[in-house]
């Protein structure tokens, strides 16, 4: 299930790419050849769009190709590491392989997926069991049935489900149940008036209308479809909560016996039997929005039978589409990727199945991986990292002058808890029951996905795995885990683009890693949601109540403050629904601040490229941020994601740092500067 999101720089590692050296000092370095300054835009003041600043010259330098809703620095890295990849994957196809070896999977996998001829002449046939089963639908009943049918396969109808640590009993595995089953990212979507989005509701229903014709409807009738099942989904999105309402653990923590499930809010699904279909049994099951399946459930008895069941072959194959004939891959790039996002042409085939065998066998790819490059060495110059941060937080949650005493000591405890993964894990996930062969790609995909989801309901009664990694070491991303009190960063996170290590400095590798990456998830331990779990990972209230009335006034000021922001006119970020990420990226940077100050770099204070060292701290945070994406795309973030957009990642959290206005020197009426008084503080 979802945890608590973290940046959206995710992307694969570059095999050229090359660690921060943490301890290097670079202040004999000649400036004329520093990365860093050669990144800024001399024609824009720090003090108006310090983001534009940082990054101008690079972004640039660097227009978003055609293929590509966005663009920055973690798709520098990703192409070099796709070559690389490629050629692990082709080479795979020419050896003769043990079957069930890592080898014979990534080969066959490849070269099944790259074979287009093949997936035009199969058309929809890897998918005609499922289809002739939605087909054969008679009654209520049987929508259901298929539905829990398809749900190993991947499919997203109706809604989530899937086995993870209760909330408050972290020891625990339970089945979670969550709203879902709408095509488009997020209910707003739905309703939302501004042009833009209400133009992608008219492309949405075109699109579906397009994918009936593919499966066989004349014209009049795919329209006449499209346009029911776009209002069920209608229906569906209204019954669902607002991306900030999905933020509060306590509201979306609804624990109730099976059987109570279904009498109180689902009486056409009798959860005991259909768990049980799945071999599982539990004595509970945590709803996230019980009001939801209330809602869908009267849908489910007032919709037409012909409308439910287009709703269903839709998203089966729109689900599948990326893996079958060029006809339906390329109407499903025609709305994800042009519509939605802003892609002009689709990405070359090569990439995006190299993207799709990394999740299917992540982790096998990452054994390749981590053996080549990242070694102990590196491993353990991050944990020592982590631990300064540490001790940093421990210091400034001793100073805070608005938290009680009572709540430090339960503060401290969990700061000393909390678990550190770095680069990959102790244990490999065994992937041997993963049946891999050449009969199609999408048969691939769905075998991944029944794997997938067995090894996922196979947690449910078995001792919570403490070990286990949510993301492979190639990924560019981390990630806060409250119910284990951890944060998980993955190798790929601590690196630079083409950089070698003597030109990384300290203040460089403090502001792009220890804020932006370990700060920022020690942080999410501490932000609105993760701050209301223990120590042990329980949610629990273990702050007194005035404590928690302070930390929320305080929070109250960067909602306020992000609620300002406008990136497109008429769309402002939604300051509540990502106060989690933006409170994580202002502790990140406190945080990494304080330990960059402890440095002989700092304390020397010599210039590298004409930059102080505290310049070059904030310079190196914005280079973590060092990305630009099309209006389709930003618009689509904004109303889906949690995330505020790249360049208010950078401009929120430094208008409130005392620190950045000096090194700077911001001065009053410039767009950077924020008035002392309404300056967020909290940790």
């Amino acid at each position: 299930m979802a945890r608590l999101a973290t940046s959206l720089r995710v992307t694969l590692l570059s095999a050229v790419l090359v660690f921060h050296a943490a301890g290097a000092c670079a202040a004999d370095r000649a400036s004329s050849g520093d990365f860093l300054a050669s990144h800024i835009d001399t024609s824009v003041d720090p003090g108006v769009d310090f983001f534009q600043y940082a990054n101008g010259a690079w972004l640039k330098a660097h227009p978003i190709p055609a293929s590509e809703a966005a663009w920055g620095i973690g798709n520098e890295v990703d192409d070099a590491l796709y070559a690389r990849l490629r050629g692990i994957s082709e080479s795979a196809t020419r050896q003769k392989a043990a079957p069930g070896s890592d080898q014979q999977k990534i080969g066959d996998f490849w070269a099944t997926a790259m074979d287009v001829a093949r997936a035009d002449r199969l058309g929809l046939q890897p998918l005609h069991a499922e289809l002739a089963r939605i087909d054969a639908i008679s009654s209520p009943a049987g929508v259901l049935d298929t539905v829990f049918a398809l749900k190993p396969i991947g499919d997203r109808a109706l809604f989530r489900i899937g086995v993870a640590q209760d909330d408050k009993d972290s020891a625990t595995m339970a089945v979670q149940i969550y709203q879902g089953g709408l095509g488009l990212p997020e209910r707003d979507f739905y309703f939302n008036p501004e042009a833009g989005v209400a133009k992608i509701r008219a492309a949405y229903v075109q699109h579906m209308a397009r994918t009936f014709e593919l499966l066989g409807r004349d014209r009049a009738a795919a329209n006449a479809a499209a346009t029911q099942v776009m209002a069920f989904e209608t229906a569906l999105a209204k019954a669902s909560r607002r991306l900030e309402d999905l933020r509060d653990p306590e509201k979306n923590y609804n624990k109730l016996a099976p059987a109570d499930f279904t009498a109180k809010y689902t009486p056409l699904i009798d959860w005991n039997a259909r768990l049980a279909g799945w071999a599982i049994h539990p004595t509970y099951v945590i709803v996230g929005q019980p009001e939801f399946f209330a809602a869908e459930d009267r849908l489910l008895r007032e919709t037409p039978l012909p409308v439910l069941k287009d709703y269903l072959r839709y998203h089966l194959v729109d689900g599948y589409a990326p893996f079958l004939s060029t006809a339906l891959d390329e109407e499903h790039f025609h709305f994800h990727g042009r519509a939605m996002s802003g892609q002009q042409e689709q990405r070359p085939r090569w990439k995006r199945v190299l993207d799709e065998e990394n999740d299917a066998m992540g982790m096998v790819l990452g054994r390749i991986f981590v053996k080549q490059y990242f070694p102990v060495a590196s491993k353990q110059r991050y944990e020592a990292m982590v631990e300064a941060i540490r001790a940093t937080f421990h210091d400034r949650i001793e100073r805070l002058d608005w938290m009680s005493p009572q709540t430090k000591a339960k503060a401290l405890a969990k700061l000393a808890a909390v678990t550190p993964k770095v680069g990959y894990p102790d244990k490999w996930k065994d992937y041997s029951a993963l049946v891999v062969g050449r009969q199609s790609y999408a048969a691939n995909v769905m075998a991944a996905r029944r794997w997938q989801f067995q090894d996922n309901l196979a947690k449910f009664g078995k001792p919570v795995d403490r070990t286990e990694w949510d993301m492979t070491p190639q990924t560019y991303n981390a990630y806060y885990n409250p119910s284990n009190n951890e944060i998980v960063l993955p190798a790929a996170i601590f690196m630079v683009p083409g950089v070698p290590d003597d030109q990384v400095d300290d203040a460089v590798a403090y502001g792009y890693v220890a804020a932006s990456t370990i700060g920022h998830e020690i942080t999410h331990g501490f932000d609105d949601q993760g701050r209301q779990y223990d120590a042990q990972g329980n949610l629990s209230g273990w702050w007194t109540t005035q404590d928690a009335e302070r930390f929320n006034t305080a929070a109250q000021k960067m909602v306020d403050q992000f609620n300002s922001y406008e990136p497109l006119p008429g769309l402002h970020i939604n300051g509540k629904a990502s106060l989690g990420e933006n409170i994580a990226d202002y502790g990140g940077v406190l945080l990494g601040l304080e330990a960059f100050e402890k440095t002989a770099q700092f304390k020397q204070g010599k210039r590298i490229g004409g930059l102080t060292p505290t310049q070059r701290y904030f310079l190196g945070y914005a280079l973590g941020w060092m990305s630009q994406q099309r209006e389709q795309r930003l618009r689509q973030r904004l109303l889906s994601d949690v995330h505020a957009p790249a360049k208010w990642r950078v401009l929120g959290p430094m208008s409130n740092i005392p620190a950045f206005y000096q090194a700077f020197d911001v001065k009053p009426g410039q767009p950077m500067w924020r008035a002392p008084q309404d300056r967020v503080r909290i940790w």
